[in-house]
């Protein structure tokens, strides 16, 4: 992405008739919005495409990552619409996608298989990242700043590709514990499935979350205009330590975890979810203990988690998140539907959570039931699959209706297959960037940053603040989509 930083509406009676309708229509096709989620994924790879890839308009790139540094950092993904392999959202990523299959796994059925194909391409990359050179931790491959003067396809990528990295004297507990919660995340994912990849990944993530324990420090600080203001850690580094320790508890269940994460004193309210600020979702995971497992000493984390939940739903004393006139979350201008896929995760699995315990919480006056969670969820997944004003599915290659002029390099430049010569940096601007004819590449599955608070939407190519896509806007809404795909038919 090119930079980031990091009405209260009562339901109204148009709500209710426009649900009627809906009904009246039919659900969404969740199950093949399931399996374009998935497939975003391959058209973000970097490295060396497998024979079954898909998107068959991506090719090879990126394939002397980490050459600089004498390393192999091949592989991973491109975090957006550029070239670049910035390590803590591409993490952050890789956490939700293992959250997404742990919980909703079952309810994925024929897409289970892609689900842990996305999460392990990612793995594989971080990993090396994790182990290549001791007492490192390579955190991106390219530099931003240059990277972002080019409009070219990574396949053809002549700008330098610059290798970052933690250390003890310069640290990044941030992007440690994220990746660390990513290595943890994903070795539940394969415990089964692959034992053996399950032990490496287990083992790497104690490592890396030991060295973002013992050396603290916001990566941000270490590394300045390398990743801001593109992926600053504004919220700190103690929300990601203690969403690692969640995550290493939940795999390890060593009582060292779970005395840590107590003792970090991360309580700082929140009503938000996002690549950069954790804390949210580290108390609903947190409150599995308190409402499955009976624990009462996890109370704390499972009131967080509802007084979380009061700040988002619309019709609440206490909610503090405004909502556009057709019902869409509405958070901040600049990628919007990144957080509206996050939260809607957690309202999901909570209410999950909820059901499991027959539990119910209160916001003020109002009971809260798991339903109260799962209509919101799906009243948010409806609007992005076009349930909306301008009926448009904000899901590319979804529906009839959706973005054609997305901010994506490879999505808007013609690809190998049909243009064999190089493009050069400045040479996609001009031809490709500036016109307004749609994309010659359709990035299936993509979700784009999405319409403004007033659900207008422009599909221009250069306002990447509502047009680009992203991984973990992708990687947030899978759970949802698993969940509607199984409890709705087509």
């Amino acid at each position: 992405m090119e930079t980031r930083v990091s009405l209260w509406l009562p339901l109204l009676l148009c709500s209710v008739l426009c649900l009627g309708t809906r009904v009246a229509l039919g659900n969404p096709d969740y199950k093949d919005a399931l399996a374009k989620s998935l497939m975003f994924f391959q058209g973000q790879r970097s490295g060396r495409l497998p024979t079954n890839q898909l998107l068959s308009w991506r090719s090879t790139s990126g394939l002397s990552d980490g050459a600089l540094a004498h390393v192999d950092l091949t592989g991973g993904y491109y975090d957006a619409g550029d070239n670049v392999k910035f390590n803590f959202p591409m993490a952050y990523t890789t956490t939700v996608l293992s959250w997404s299959t742990l919980e909703y796994g079952k309810r994925m059925g024929a897409q289970l298989p892609n689900a842990r194909a996305a999460i392990r391409w990612a793995t594989d990359y971080l990993l090396k990242c994790a182990t290549a050179t001791p007492g490192k931790l390579y955190v991106g491959v390219g530099d931003p700043n240059v990277d972002h003067k080019c409009w070219e396809r990574p396949e053809d990528m002549d700008t330098v590709r610059s290798v970052y990295s933690v250390s003890p004297s310069n640290p990044g507990s941030d992007v440690a514990g994220e990746t660390a919660a990513a290595l943890a995340a994903a070795s539940l994912v394969f415990r089964v499935a692959d034992p053996k990849y399950s032990k490496l990944l287990l083992k790497t993530a104690k490592q890396v979350m030991r060295f973002a324990i013992q050396y603290r420090g916001s990566y941000s600080d270490s590394l300045g205009g390398a990743v801001c203001p593109f992926y600053c850690s504004y919220s700190g580094y103690k929300d990601e330590l203690l969403w690692g320790a969640a995550w290493l508890y939940r795999a390890t269940n060593d009582v060292y975890y779970a005395n840590f994460l107590k003792s970090l004193g991360a309580n700082d309210a929140t009503d938000i979810f996002s690549w950069d600020n954790k804390l949210a979702g580290a108390r609903v995971l947190l409150s599995r203990m308190a409402l499955l497992n009976k624990d009462g000493s996890y109370d704390q984390f499972r009131q967080q988690a509802e007084d979380f939940m009061c700040r988002i739903l619309p019709n609440s004393p206490s909610s503090s998140t405004q909502y556009t006139p057709g019902g869409l979350m509405f958070k901040l201008s600049e990628s919007n539907l990144q957080y509206v896929t996050s939260i809607t995760f957690l309202l999901t699995t909570y209410s999950k959570y909820m059901s499991s315990a027959k539990h119910t919480f209160n916001c003020g006056n109002m009971v809260i039931t798991p339903g109260t969670l799962k209509y919101l969820a799906k009243k948010q997944v409806d609007y992005i699959l076009g349930v909306n004003p301008l009926k448009m599915s904000y899901m590319v290659g979804y529906g009839t209706t959706f973005p054609r002029r997305i901010h994506h390099r490879g999505s808007s430049l013609p690809s190998l297959l049909s243009h064999p010569q190089a493009i050069g940096c400045q040479g996609g601007f001009q031809p490709f960037y500036y016109t307004s004819s749609p994309n010659p590449n359709i990035l299936t599955g993509a979700i784009v940053g999405g319409p403004d608070q007033n659900d207008a939407f422009s599909d221009e190519r250069t306002d990447y603040s509502h047009s680009e896509p992203a991984t973990y806007i992708n990687a947030a809404i899978v759970g949802p989509l698993a969940y509607l795909a199984a409890t709705y038919s087509a």
